[in-house]
């Protein structure tokens, strides 16, 4: 059921950041288009490029930890018996979860209530500030959700057979 269900988000956050990285290739375009071919630069592009990235990093983050793509250190865990790896898989995702729940989560939804509150918005633009920080915690959910099915994998099968049913 949970590999149904990841695959579903893993899709629709793959397009998703497709779909992000295509506007923000035109929006860069467009910028280099205006300002050196027309010699009018464009006021607003620099800064949707700057909060496309934001957008870009923050969900292709959550996207690489659900195709455990993520930076890790596992030369020592390589090492260990398959009983070993299978318990520090399990306490590397709930510390991915807690990372994610703690921080991202409560700090970025209060991140987002403190900037709506004070009605920051972007100079260019003109749009609210915690519309560009509501990734945070919208990576954070996902990230936690990635961190659930990795951790029922691990407990189900251990890492080998998770690492070898994924190629």
């Amino acid at each position: 059921m949970e590999n149904r269900i990841k695959t579903v988000v893993d899709r629709w956050l793959s397009r998703i950041l497709i779909g992000l990285m295509a506007f923000s290739v035109l929006n860069v375009l467009w910028q280099v288009l205006t300002r050196f071919i027309l010699k009018n630069p464009s006021s607003y592009t620099e800064e949707m490029a700057r909060f496309l990235l934001i957008w870009v990093g923050m969900l292709g983050a959550a996207w690489a930890s659900g195709q455990k793509m993520h930076l890790a250190i596992d030369y020592f865990t390589l090492k260990m018996k398959p009983d070993g790896q299978k318990y520090i898989g399990l306490f590397i995702q709930l510390v991915v979860f807690l990372f994610a729940f703690f921080v991202m989560v409560i700090g970025g939804l209060r991140l987002v209530t403190i900037t709506l509150a004070l009605n920051q918005t972007s100079a260019a633009l003109q749009i609210k500030l915690g519309y560009v920080y509501a990734v945070v915690p919208i990576s954070g959910v996902i990230i936690m959700f990635y961190a659930v099915v990795l951790f029922i994998d691990y407990l189900q099968n251990g890492i080998q057979a998770a690492a070898e049913r994924e190629g």
